[in-house]
């Protein structure tokens, strides 16, 4: 999944060497702009990029980037629910045998982050 943050900074300080293009898997573009990259043409490239990527949307950038998914995050718990209801509910999980100590560390971990 890209990220279009990640593909915003990407295309800001390598889009003179068609950076963007290689973390968008657009790998005949980025070769052509290593080609090029002399001619400073793949450098307003890069900021065109830069300034489009900042004023879209994320489920904008999903859709014509990611196949319209969007990035996977971390563990997510319901909105709504305190931290200590979801460690609370983790606990019982853990106790019944339903996840690993592991488990239950790594995801106290990430709420507690």
């Amino acid at each position: 999944m890209k990220d279009r943050i990640t593909a915003m900074f990407i295309a800001f300080f390598l889009g003179s060497f068609g950076g963007q293009y290689f973390y968008l898997g657009k790998t005949g573009r980025g070769i052509a702009c290593l080609l090029l990259f002399w001619t400073f043409i793949p450098s307003l490239i890069g900021l065109y990029h830069t300034i489009i990527w900042l004023m879209m949307s994320d489920e904008d950038f999903n859709n014509e980037y990611n196949q319209g998914q969007a990035p996977r995050m971390g563990y997510a718990y319901a909105p709504g629910a305190s931290v200590s209801d979801e460690l609370a509910k983790l606990f019982i999980l853990k106790e019944k045998g339903a996840i690993t100590e592991q488990e239950y560390n790594a995801r106290k971990a990430q709420l507690l982050a």
